[in-house]
């Protein structure tokens, strides 16, 4: 055997569900390796034979990472009972769950993938990634507002990270932030005393929607993936597939 990895890890690599709920599979007996039942902390590697309720999950699978142009009214969501969820949206063959979230009212761009572990360095606020926003708002704002995006607005009893923020029209900008907290520039209007008509996401990190229309995706082209990889520190990754 070469290198190993908890039994946990293993699920979130191959797409099947976070740790979390790995360990609630590991805990309830539906998981195992090599045909005796798993154990919470148990490491595996290549040569072990992994199964879910009786099903051999192949330990090669190939990692995909999409990108799809979100409309409105389509909820960021791997529950199949919510209407117009996400995942029954994009009728990708593979498991896939969205990184991070895109509230339903708004469009624009988001992330899907099956590699769990890539989720959390994405989006982990010290790391500083970017995220673009073109935003209407409900009526026209001064220098004033422009300043208290910028400089961070307290919401959810603490102040937001400055942010880039440049006027596109009276009652419209474009906001960069490098955090993602819960309907964020939604609340920081609200602050603000400015309700969000239209909020639209064009980039995540160096990666947009070119080459995408509502409702559509596209997996991540070569070089997407390489800037990927290299901004979240991983030189390359195993499994990699362009379909």
């Amino acid at each position: 055997m070469t290198d190993t990895l908890r039994i946990n890890k293993f699920f979130t690599q191959h797409g099947i569900c976070s740790r979390r709920e790995a360990d609630r599979l590991i805990e309830s007996g539906r998981v195992t390796i090599n045909q005796r039942v798993a154990c919470l902390g148990d490491q595996v590697g290549p040569d072990d034979v992994i199964a879910r309720d009786g099903q051999v999950i192949p330990w090669g699978a190939a990692q995909f990472y999409i990108k799809y142009y979100k409309p409105v009214g389509v909820t960021t969501t791997s529950e199949s009972h919510v209407p117009r969820n996400i995942i029954a949206e994009i009728g990708h063959p593979e498991r896939i769950f969205p990184i991070g979230r895109l509230d339903k009212d708004s469009s624009g761009l988001i992330l899907l993938t099956n590699d769990g572990d890539i989720v959390n360095d994405i989006l982990r606020t010290e790391h500083g990634h970017e995220r673009e926003y073109e935003v209407s708002v409900d009526h026209p704002f001064d220098q004033t507002f422009m300043d208290h995006m910028a400089h961070g607005v307290v919401i959810l009893e603490r102040p937001t990270k400055p942010c880039r923020i440049e006027r596109l029209s009276p009652a419209r900008f474009r906001i960069i932030l490098t955090e993602g907290r819960n309907r964020q520039i939604r609340r920081m209007c609200q602050v603000l005393g400015y309700r969000v008509l239209t909020l639209h996401r064009v980039r995540i990190m160096h990666i947009t929607l070119d080459g995408l229309v509502p409702g559509k995706w596209k997996s991540l082209t070569g070089e997407e993936r390489t800037k990927l990889f290299q901004a979240v520190g991983r030189g390359s990754s195993p499994g990699q597939h362009d379909s």
